[in-house]
């Protein structure tokens, strides 16, 4: 929660690139098969100067070394594509991560969910990575005797205390010397954490209690930590420890900085990462196929209400009512996207973390991939309700709805990516965002777009200036209509009354100044498209630069509440109440034969 990070001998962040860290959770994109992952990825990593035919080498052997060859070509999986075995994403995700040989990685148990044979040879790999002059930290629980042999150094923790850390064959002589030796057909692992482990104090004396009355042995589970904990204080291990460190912190090694720059060039990150993109949209069914499905029923609906809507009087109105559904509720449906894009930012984080590529890179890409879904989801929409309605023969009328509907779409789906930055969970994400679509588009945006009153006539002090001028809805629906109404013709409510322009219509009836080309509502649409992508990219980069600064507040904070808790001790005494009471630990499993 605290403390300071020194690498050769110099004090620095430990982030963005700076290390490899596989965590328990598989973040990856499931509609990627093993392959493609390790591809892109190498891509992304590995210096742009190395030739396809050595990246692919080095693919094709990391995935040997992972023991991926039988699923290699098989889909990840995600909530609609079934895919590889946990095991499997495993050893994915280690494979991802020393596809570069990193000097200094980081590992939360990484034999968590494989057999014995699987983890042994991934201990194996990681073993050898050690000894190629890289640094490899790794939390495991309970190894098998063959992967605990595998260790170079071994660090016990109970409680948050020290319980050894030295060389890790050396530690059943630690822990004979204690008092506590393993027996011979014993895993020493099992053994240290039988030592050290009282979470089921509890359990033990209730089956205590409930067992005939057997000899009472003098120590519990806390004095065996507190011995331990004693023993390894005044050690010849912990002296070398200190040393160590001492070492270490007046070293003043190379800049470690220099060693993690990654040497691939910003338009190879964006081509990789834009078709990385584009196949992740174009296999996940929730992205966009469901949305242009449902964008093409609305649009015949649209199309079979409005049918041939013609140029009487009435049909002004029906126009109207026409352009403000298809430029305002059509665009709503822009949330369906939206948990597979925090799919997507979850693996983001994870890979800026790890220095992949950087923000704007990413930004950019995800529009380049996600236009064309963007533009065929316009296309249909637009040729379907446009020609339906046969609101004109002009090609160019046509186009402009389309172009209108789709940065319309497109701002919505940048307001998406915003809440989706600034969200901590997929739950609240949702929540955040569908509260967004309901109350603000629906509610603000389309009050203040012209559509249920003239914008003349909306109340100038906030609705009109500035909400009006920087809701998308309201430049979209004027573009709209200029679009549908000028260079047409209607007839007048009375017969014999001369006919009744478009601009006539736009000005009096709908309150649309015409002295502006619809081109420049389109423009300004664009600018607002623009504006959230680059308020996207501050928040992201605001985020990096502020979290290390939150967290160093939030780890102040909870340490004084901590101190001001009566079961805080300073001293050897377990802070947890678990500890307070005493309990044997000899009926777990002949306990009796290693206590003297």
């Amino acid at each position: 929660m605290s403390g300071n990070v020194f690498l050769n001998g110099k004090k620095r962040r430990l982030d963005y690139g700076g290390a490899a860290y596989v965590t328990q959770e598989e973040t990856m994109l499931g509609t990627l098969t093993v392959r493609e992952t390790i591809y892109y990825s190498a891509n992304l990593r590995l210096p742009g100067s190395m030739r396809r035919e050595e990246v692919n080498e080095i693919i094709e052997g990391t995935i040997m070394e992972m023991g991926l060859q039988e699923c290699a070509d098989r889909i990840i999986g995600n909530w609609h594509l079934r895919g590889i075995s946990g095991g499997e994403k495993r050893r994915l995700s280690i494979a991802l991560e020393i596809l570069t040989r990193p000097t200094l990685l980081f590992l939360d148990e990484p034999t968590t969910g494989l057999d014995s044979a699987s983890a042994y040879f991934v201990a194996q790999t990681l073993r050898n990575l050690a000894h190629d002059a890289k640094t490899v930290i790794s939390s495991i629980h309970q190894p098998s005797s063959e992967v605990f042999a595998l260790f170079d150094h071994l660090f016990l923790l109970s409680g948050g205390q020290t319980i050894y850390f030295g060389p890790a064959q050396k530690a059943t002589q630690f822990f004979a010397k204690a008092g506590f030796p393993c027996p011979s057909r014993r895993n020493p692992s099992d053994h240290f954490l039988r030592c050290i482990n009282s979470d089921f104090d509890a359990v033990t004396t209730k089956i205590r209690a409930s067992q005939t009355r057997q000899e009472e042995v003098s120590l519990s589970t806390a004095e065996i930590k507190a011995t331990l904990i004693e023993k390894y204080r005044w050690s010849e291990y912990a002296t070398a420890s200190r040393e160590r460190i001492k070492e270490i912190s007046n070293i003043e090694g190379h800049d470690f900085e220099s060693e993690r720059k990654c040497e691939s060039r910003w338009w190879k990150e964006l081509s990789v990462l834009t078709r990385r993109s584009f196949v992740n949209m174009s296999r996940d069914l929730g992205y966009y196929w469901i949305r242009i499905t449902t964008y093409i029923a609305l649009s015949l609906c649209v199309g079979i209400i409005f049918y041939d809507v013609g140029t009487s009087y009435r049909a002004i109105f029906a126009r109207g009512s026409c352009a403000g559904f298809i430029s305002g509720f059509m665009t709503f449906m822009s949330i369906g996207s939206f948990p597979s894009f925090l799919e997507e930012m979850k693996v983001f984080y994870k890979e800026r973390m790890g220095g992949y590529y950087g923000v704007g890179v990413y930004i950019l890409s995800n529009f380049l991939s996600s236009f064309p879904f963007l533009a065929v989801m316009s296309t249909a929409t637009g040729a379907i309700s446009y020609y339906m309605v046969k609101a004109s023969s002009e090609f160019s009328h046509f186009l402009y709805i389309t172009l209108d509907l789709l940065g319309c779409i497109a701002v919505v789906e940048s307001s998406m990516m915003v809440i989706a930055s600034l969200v901590p969970n997929f739950l609240m994400g949702l929540t955040i965002g569908a509260g967004y679509i309901c109350i603000f588009v629906q509610g603000l945006m389309m009050m203040t777009s012209g559509f249920f009153r003239p914008l003349p006539d909306i109340p100038k002090f906030f609705w009109r200036y500035p909400i009006s001028y920087i809701n998308y809805g309201a430049w979209g629906l004027q573009g709209a209509f200029k679009n549908d109404l000028i260079g047409m013709e209607f007839d007048p409510l009375e017969p014999g009354d001369p006919k009744l322009k478009g601009e006539f219509i736009l000005k009096t009836m709908l309150g649309v100044r015409v002295d502006n080309s619809k081109w420049w509502d389109i423009a300004a649409i664009m600018i607002i498209l623009i504006l959230l992508r680059v308020l996207f990219f501050f928040i992201l980069k605001f985020k990096e630069r502020a979290a290390p600064f939150l967290y160093s507040i939030y780890a102040r904070q909870t340490l004084q509440r901590i101190k001001k808790r009566p079961s805080f001790r300073k001293g050897p005494s377990f802070p947890s109440k678990r500890h307070q009471s005493l309990h044997p630990l000899s009926p777990q499993e002949d306990l009796n034969s290693l206590i003297h």
